[in-house]
């Protein structure tokens, strides 16, 4: 049960403060990751393998979601047990490890081992993500389980927030001369921050663990509820159409668009922060699926224009759509666990951001792959890339980032189809004649 000091609005706000925190270290670190993932490749990567160099930069942008998807394990299984507070303590530790292993990779190795310790660095750092996913989004379900979905998202307005503030010093830091090693060793100094705000507060239990839900009977209702498994499988797409082409635009845009491509992830994030503080009334107009069908088109609409832009405006404009459209997916998706399986408490939580990290994981290395691969057909071959004039450079460039958007354009293409469809569905069933208030309402929140 709820410790008694969380029952007033100042205590319990407190204790969400101190997650939003969390989620903005988070945010901050991935926008960084984006930021310095050109440096890394001109100093470290290009001298290693320059034909590849886009594909292991891609790589180690991946194996941070590898770590998040790890620790998203471990945590939503052993939440209960270990507590909130202190798995928020083991994501300031895995903050300051990143931090010093990216920080110091070239004094500590050289050659391939330096590309070693780049992606223990990202690994780390996506273990420090996974550790405040798995305990946050639990943890503000059990302060406000009266209005998760509004409060769910305006949590996860800290996370763009973290990606404005990370994204404007990773840009205007390079320009003023401070060194990219120096711009994400700040990382370290929100960790240190979040640990002290957490000194001497006493963090509620789970939900699950407030009802007397053990984790074997959170594992279960996945069984009860097979239902859930198609939200996961969704989770799978929905998270490709944002994390992955976010980490990416940095590397892929820069020398494309006429401006670097870390301020267009401020831009994106910076809509994602204004706009997740009204999903509530969006989601109570639309539905879940109508919120979800309308943000899919917009998603790949726009990154279909980032395929094309070749200027500020139109890289803005790109951006602009594809922001609303990605803007509500993730707490969304978030909120479908907590809302439509409560039983499941941590655990059916955590498998949703399970699905969004393992995708990014995975996608990251096939756009780095689409780009190497359209670099080198455009240049005639390997040999003719490495040869080129800075001119024709520019234009093999300007078509490899095309064909790396426009090939994820076609997932939030395909979701759209999807959503589309269980929305009609959603629809005509909750309008059909014979149903009291009650089946209603099962309909509307996927209940069975």
């Amino acid at each position: 049960m709820m410790h008694a000091h969380h029952e007033t609005p100042k205590a319990r706000g407190v204790i969400f403060w101190t997650a939003v925190l969390a989620l903005f270290g988070a945010g901050l670190a991935a926008s960084l990751r984006a930021a310095v993932a050109g440096d890394i490749r001109r100093t470290y990567l290009d001298p290693i393998d320059f034909t590849r160099s886009a594909t292991m930069i891609a790589e180690a942008l991946g194996v941070a979601f590898l770590g998040f998807t790890a620790m998203l394990i471990v945590s939503s299984a052993l939440l209960d047990k270990v507590g909130m507070k202190r798995m928020l303590y083991v994501a300031v530790a895995c903050f300051l490890g990143s931090a010093f292993l990216l920080t110091f990779a070239g004094a500590l190795g050289e050659g391939m081992t330096i590309y070693w310790l780049i992606m223990a660095g990202m690994f780390v750092s996506g273990l420090a993500h996974g550790a405040v996913e798995g305990t946050i989004n639990p943890l503000v379900g059990a302060l406000y389980p009266e209005d998760k979905t509004h409060r769910m998202n305006v949590l996860h307005a800290w996370w763009p927030a973290g990606l404005v503030a990370g994204s404007l010093l990773g840009a205007f830091g390079g320009q003023i001369g401070i060194d990219w090693r120096v711009i994400f060793a700040s990382t370290a100094v929100c960790a240190v921050v979040l640990g002290f705000m957490m000194v001497g507060r006493q963090f509620p239990v789970t939900a699950s663990r407030a009802i007397g839900v053990p984790v074997r009977e959170q594992c279960m209702e996945v069984v009860r509820r097979p239902s859930f498994l198609i939200w996961f499988a969704l989770m799978l797409f929905t998270s490709a159409t944002e994390l992955a082409p976010s980490q990416w635009v940095d590397v892929a845009l820069t020398n494309v668009v006429g401006m670097r491509g870390i301020l267009l992830i401020a831009y994106l994030a910076a809509i994602m922060f204004v706009g997740r503080h009204f999903a509530g009334p969006l989601e109570r107009r639309l539905s879940t699926e109508g919120l979800l069908t309308m943000s899919c088109i917009l998603a790949a609409i726009g990154l279909y224009l980032l395929g094309s832009a070749n200027s500020p405006v139109t890289a803005l404009l790109a951006t602009t759509v594809w922001g609303v459209g990605v803007c509500f997916l993730w707490p969304t998706m978030i909120a479908v666990a907590a809302e439509r399986y409560p039983r499941g408490g941590a655990v059916t939580i955590g498998l949703i951001g399970v699905a969004g990290s393992i995708s990014t994981y995975f996608i990251l290395p096939v756009l780095g792959a689409i780009y190497d691969r359209a670099r080198i057909d455009a240049a005639g071959g390997a040999e003719a890339l490495a040869q080129l004039s800075e001119e024709q450079m520019q234009s093999v460039l300007v078509f490899a980032a095309g064909e790396s958007f426009r090939a994820v354009a076609l997932i939030p293409a395909a979701l759209f189809i999807i959503f589309g469809l269980m929305w009609a569905s959603r629809a005509q069933l909750r309008w059909s004649p014979g149903l009291n208030v009650q089946q209603r309402e099962a309909a509307k929140f996927g209940g069975t």
